[in-house]
Parts: structure tokens; C-alpha cells; sequence
């Protein structure tokens, strides 16, 4: 089977999201073909999941303080800081039956390839239910998944490298004291690429390596191409109407 692959770099937040949902609107009409993208936030960023209420996760002052974006993810799961990480996404067709109907069988399928992508940088890891990979017992990859207009959209975060403090001066703890407490937590939970392999590796090395990931795992030929003039378009109107609009983001 084939698949496009689009690599579109560092964007913001809002042309993130607003680019993962026209794919996925335009696989589900059968536009597009079955899509990954691997790409990466500039500025930093703060997604807060569907079901979540803004200002009760996010301080929104330190966000523009830091300069960094916040939104609203169409996909549930908790708030996430995006910066030194590739993130990718995947628009499948449900009638493809390359994904499973089952959410658990389907998230595990899908972090297969993150799974083979780690292995390609000598990184040896395994999926935890429902949706995190783990590298030595520390959280390494997560993901989050909706499933609309027949088609599975699921994306999620690989760490390249982590700065914990300033992921928890971004979100909202109820003291300082807590804060401390969950920093080291989280260092304790978590790791990155750079960590585990005690070098920096390049974001292009890590997106070589999730592509070849992705096409053996989910055995499929991973053909580059670009977004259509049509998906810029809904993109454009989607970043404009929902990602960068405070009814969406403030909405609960």
C-alpha cells in the first residue's frame, strides 16, 4: 500500500493543527491519499486536549511572557508542550482496514512505527496502553486519536529533548510546592532521544528515521509529496475560523 509523506518542518501551533485537520478532512473525502506528516513547532507551543478547559490548564500570561502558543487540539488527552520534538500525524480511511476498528489494537498498530523509528537511532522501546511508548520505564512518546468524516486521525509527540521546568511554568499547578514535587516526577517518567543516547541528534535524523519506521511497521511505501492547493485553503480556514479563534480555544 501506499502512502504520501509530507514533511513540512517547523510552523506554529495554529498552521499545525489547521494543516493535520485539512488532511484529514480530504483523506476522509477521499481527496487525498493516506497521509504521515512528521513536523516539528516554531514558536514553542501548548495543545491542550478536546475535552479540556484553557485557562484551567495553561498560564496564559508565562505562555506570551515565553512566547509560546497556545490551542485546542481536535484529539483528546491531556495539555502538552511542544518544542524539542518531531510530532507526527497519520489520516487513514477506517475502509482502508489498515487500522484497526478497535481504539486500543489501533493505537497500538500505529505506535509500531514509532517503535521501528526509535530502533532505526539505535533505541530500543515498547508500547504501553493506551497510547505512550516507554524507553527503559520513562515515557519517551505519546499520542492522542480522533476518528471523524470515516477517517482515523491520530498524532503525537516523539522527544528529541525535554526542559521540564519550563513545561510547568507553562501549565497551571496549584503550588509551588507541587510543582517541585511533580517537576522531579516527570524527570523521573520521562525521557528523550538526546537522553537515552547521551548526544543531540539532528530533528531531520529523527524524521529519516520515523518515515522508515512508519513503512516497515505498517508495511507500506512511503512516496514524498506536498499539500494540494485545495488542503491549504481549508487549512488557511480552519486556522482562522478555529485554531486562532478564542471561541474555540476559551470554549469550556
Amino acid at each position: 500500500m501506499r502512502c504520501r509523506l509530507l514533511l513540512t518542518g517547523h510552523n506554529d501551533g495554529f498552521t499545525n493543527m489547521g494543516i493535520d485537520e485539512s488532511i484529514m478532512i480530504h483523506v476522509g473525502q477521499g481527496i487525498s491519499p493516506p497521509t504521515i506528516r512528521l513536523y516539528g513547532w516554531l514558536p514553542p507551543a501548548v495543545s491542550i486536549g478536546y475535552f479540556q478547559g484553557l485557562e484551567e490548564e495553561v498560564d496564559l500570561d508565562m505562555c506570551k511572557n515565553l512566547e509560546t502558543d497556545y490551542l485546542r487540539r481536535i484529539t483528546g488527552g491531556g495539555a502538552v508542550f511542544h518544542e524539542k520534538e518531531v510530532t507526527y500525524s497519520i489520516s487513514i480511511p477506517e475502509a482502508d482496514r489498515l487500522i484497526p476498528d478497535n481504539v486500543l489494537e489501533s493505537y497500538k498498530v500505529i505506535c509500531g512505527g514509532i517503535i521501528e523509528g526509535l530502533k532505526e537511532l539505535g533505541i530500543s522501546s515498547k508500547f504501553v496502553p493506551l497510547n505512550d511508548i516507554i524507553v527503559e520505564g520513562k515515557k519517551i512518546s505519546g499520542s492522542a486519536q480522533t476518528r471523524r468524516n470515516r477517517t482515523v486521525l491520530q498524532h503525537g509527540t516523539v522527544l528529541i529533548d525535554t526542559d521540564v521546568a519550563k513545561m510547568f511554568s507553562l501549565l497551571i499547578v496549584p503550588s509551588e510546592k507541587l510543582k517541585d514535587k511533580l517537576i522531579s516526577d516527570v524527570k523521573e517518567r520521562v525521557t528523550s532521544i538526546n537522553s537515552v543516547l547521551r548526544r543531540e541528534v539532528a530533528f531531520e535524523d529523527v524524521v529519516f528515521a520515523l518515515a522508515k519506521g512508519f513503512e516497515r511497521s505498517l508495511d507500506i511505501e512511503l512516496e514524498e509529496g506536498k499539500l494540494t492547493s485545495n488542503e491549504m485553503k481549508l487549512a488557511q480556514e480552519l486556522i482562522r475560523d478555529r485554531y486562532k479563534n478564542p471561541e474555540w480555544n476559551h470554549r469550556r
